[in-house]
């Protein structure tokens, strides 16, 4: 495993780093697997660990809590809040009042009594920078955080909470967890470009592109990951954008195999080869999942390997736009851009 220093903290994570996502039913990961995962991560030099409190309404914060156990001074905990956790109006976004109750639900659910990261899960327009900066400020100087990041958040919002953290002089986001992966480069043209020129740590989400980079997805082979079946339409070949991402698979599949490499392999170390990244965060299901995208741990891809990926996909593009998460509101509800 190779380690980086997550922003400015001064914290060191290994490129690598475990989501625990699929813990619970999202993923139908039970306890003893999840347990499994966490060890043999760990025990292979994995040191940050990331979850949420929406991952199965709070129980993958409850299983990654027993997981650690005993071990808890050996991991970099991350997890993020922000979405809803009930259809209660308020038990939801970046305001003062949920986060502090957010972070003590995930902090008892988690069995620990502070988290290195607190992370905002998407940017929450109803609510004004100097709110939630205020908030996590309060709640870093009680010591119930050590740091806190975005995720998901556009370029020009990351630019804001900046800024308004050094109006309102409360801490800022040391990190950003952005998805990340060949077959969405967006980030490159915005985002990166940003989180380096602010020092912070970057955390990618989603370097399998939900699995399209797996080597489980094929021209010749009937599509059948565990995503497939909750979202049919990213996996619709009648789809435009489906039908491209497989046809890059293709070709993708060719240079991974002229290299020696696995398709993980290559999925991973395109994603830690850019210097604005400080871990790619792989989210296995099961043990067999975890083992292979292990082996890309210390994988580093040579130049005209990184040059033949940009010849499939360019720098900065995002071959299925649509499936962005940081898309701006106004894009989404034509109330918030008609008068």
């Amino acid at each position: 495993m190779q380690y980086r220093t997550l922003g400015r903290t001064g914290v060191q994570a290994g490129t690598l780093a475990l989501g625990a996502m699929n813990f619970g039913a999202i993923g139908d990961t039970s306890q003893d697997e999840a347990s499994a995962i966490v060890d043999a991560a760990l025990d292979a030099g994995i040191n940050l660990i990331d979850t949420a409190d929406w991952y199965s309404q709070g129980q993958s914060e409850e299983m990654l809590g027993k997981a650690i156990a005993g071990r808890r001074d050996d991991i970099v905990l991350a997890t993020k809040a922000n979405m809803p956790m009930s259809d209660e109006r308020n038990h939801q976004g970046s305001s003062r009042r949920w986060l502090v109750t957010a972070l003590d639900d995930s902090l008892r659910r988690l069995g620990v009594d502070h988290v290195d990261l607190y992370q905002i899960h998407r940017w929450d327009p109803t609510t004004g920078d100097e709110e939630t900066l205020s908030a996590l400020t309060d709640l870093q100087r009680a010591g119930k955080i050590r740091y806190f990041g975005s995720s998901t958040f556009p370029a020009y919002r990351i630019v804001q909470a900046q800024w308004a953290a050094r109006e309102n002089k409360t801490s800022r986001y040391v990190t950003e967890q952005p998805a990340y992966s060949i077959l969405q480069r967006g980030i490159e043209a915005h985002v990166l470009p940003v989180t380096q020129e602010y020092g912070m740590g970057v955390l990618a989400w989603s370097p399998l592109a939900s699995g399209w980079l797996s080597g489980a997805i094929r021209a010749d082979q009937e599509i059948s990951t565990s995503r497939s079946g909750k979202m049919p339409q990213r996996y619709d070949l009648d789809i435009p954008t489906n039908r491209a991402k497989l046809d890059a698979v293709e070709k993708l599949a060719a240079v991974a195999d002229a290299a020696g490499l696995t398709m993980i392999q290559l999925a991973l170390g395109f994603v830690t080869a850019h210097p604005g990244v400080t871990s790619a965060i792989i989210g296995p299901r099961t043990i067999d999942h975890l083992r292979s995208q292990l082996a890309a741990a210390d994988t580093v891809l040579t130049a005209d390997v990184l040059d033949a990926v940009d010849a499939i996909v360019a720098p900065g593009v995002d071959l299925a736009p649509h499936e962005k998460h940081d898309t701006p509101p106004a894009l989404l509800d034509p109330a918030l851009r008609r008068r």
